[in-house]
């Protein structure tokens, strides 16, 4: 198996997904077709964006509540591990079947079943990509508003099981705010419907807002019901250079007073900017410490309105090289330098651990100021970017996979970082979840009473602990 540098197994017992008997039920399930077992074609499923491999012992695609159900009946039976998987690009492992068993991919799971116009809903199976989904709700005129980097590859019941964010959610919020119902197969085969399709409902505990960021570790989601909003007719991007890093967080409180929301706003740091330069030259000045990126939408005449009252505040407090799209081409170049920063990264170092520590946005100049310290001190490359205007910061550790000494410096960086930003009032993950990367370090964020409390609910939805485990708790 190939040496992970996060997990320590929990020494669960030998799993016996791959006995013949429990394989033949599998496959009847299922269909022989939609089981796989050869080595070679399960190994991809057994990693996510980490890259770490911790194959499966067999891959099943069901493709209905009801298979689901069945396949963890047999599992509870037999006490082997489920893992669910979607797209598999999540950076903390939270589809990676760490102790063996099967998983369950959700490939098949992939139809849109409704998009409703009226009442502004749309009902899909969790298979779909989140870049499908948006395309449908567009040709309706229609946003579906999660917009995570990796849009076009994750899938929506992905989203919802790590609670996803992007650059929209200052005025759209994550994944949850998007949830208005689910269906889900408990770990003992309950087939359990939440919410509805009205924005409104009080009825009951809120079991939906539950399972969202539950990371596969409670259920299976087969069917998600999502709220849709009217397409903004226009968007508008301002871009601009600052001095330091306070003077372009320092901004981002001086929209509100005079009314604007900005759908995004990214800060990337010196180091980032320092490392897209050396690629690919975009021409910033010297004197750049800072860059930020703030985006609206609405209709056109608003985000004209909106985009020139962004840039006379963003030149009033600083910001220099301002530049304001007047078109969709002016607006994705300079986006070109955000997305230029994760390539860039690779020249200083063969492993990025990506963190996404979150603070209260007004603290953001201060966590990136100490956390350059933290680098310095343990000799670790670290560059920050991300979404200033949620104070969702991606915090970037290089170090090389054939060198341990760095991977264990960056490892202590990494666990500073993380109670550097729980002091500062914030917690170790906006967007990426837990999983089993993040488990070491959770009881920084989360005091032991409430850790038990969590550890109640999974042994109330799970008894038997076969769903998704080594995952969170340690």
């Amino acid at each position: 198996m190939y040496e992970s540098i996060h997990f320590k197994s929990s020494g669960r017992a030998t799993t016996t997904a791959s006995d013949p008997e429990v394989l033949s039920a599998l496959g009847k399930i299922v269909g022989e077709t939609n089981l796989i077992i050869d080595p070679e074609k399960v190994e991809p499923y057994g990693a996510d964006a980490v890259k770490e491999k911790f194959p499966p012992e067999a891959v099943l695609f069901p493709e209905n509540a009801e298979q689901v159900s069945e396949i963890l009946r047999l599992a509870n039976e037999h006490d082997f591990p489920v893992t669910a998987r979607g797209g598999g690009v999540g950076y903390t492992g939270g589809a990676v079947p760490i102790e063996g068993g099967i998983v369950i991919g959700t490939d098949r799971m992939n139809r849109i079943l409704e998009i409703n116009d009226d009442d502004l809903y749309a009902v899909c199976q969790p298979g779909i990509r989140t870049i499908e989904l948006q395309e449908a709700a567009a040709e309706k005129g229609l946003l579906f508003a999660p917009d995570p980097a990796s849009y076009k590859d994750s899938y929506i019941g992905g989203n919802i099981a790590e609670n996803a964010g992007g650059m929209r959610t200052p005025k759209y919020g994550v994944t949850k705010h998007s949830v208005l119902g689910l269906e889900f197969v408990t770990a003992t085969g309950e087939i359990i419907r939440t919410g509805g399709k009205t924005v409104k409902n009080v009825v009951g505990f809120d079991l939906t807002g539950l399972i969202c960021g539950s990371e596969g570790m409670l259920g299976i989601i087969t069917e998600a019901t999502l709220k849709l909003i009217p397409m903004p007719e226009a968007t508008s991007t301002v871009r601009a250079s600052f001095r330091s890093m306070e003077e372009a967080c320092g901004v981002l409180t001086r929209f509100t007073p005079e009314g604007l929301l900005p759908m995004a706003m990214e800060v990337i740091d010196r180091k980032s900017i320092g490392a897209i330069e050396e690629n690919y030259a975009f021409g910033f000045s010297g004197d750049t410490e800072a860059i930020l990126l703030v985006a609206v939408d609405g209709d056109r005449e608003q985000v004209d309105r909106d985009s020139r009252r962004i840039e006379r505040i963003l030149g009033e407090n600083g910001g220099f090289d301002i530049i304001r799209s007047e078109s969709k081409e002016d607006e994705n170049r300079l986006w070109d330098a955000r997305r230029a920063i994760s390539p860039s990264l690779m020249k200083y170092g063969s492993l990025k651990i990506n963190e996404d520590v979150v603070v209260p946005r007004s603290k953001v100049p201060e966590l990136i100021r100490k956390i350059d310290a933290i680098g310095e001190k343990h000799g670790t490359f670290i560059a920050n970017f991300g979404h200033a205007g949620d104070g969702n910061i991606h915090v970037n550790f290089m170090c090389f996979r054939d060198d341990p000494d760095s991977i264990e410096r960056a490892r202590r960086a990494v666990r500073e970082t993380f109670e550097l930003s729980v002091e500062l009032g914030g917690t170790i993950s906006g967007e990426h979840g837990i999983g089993y990367v993040k488990a070491p370090y959770l009881d920084i964020a989360v005091d032991q009473a409430t850790l038990e409390v969590m550890r109640k609910i999974k042994k109330l939805f799970d008894p038997n602990g076969i769903l998704n485990p080594g995952k969170m708790f340690v």
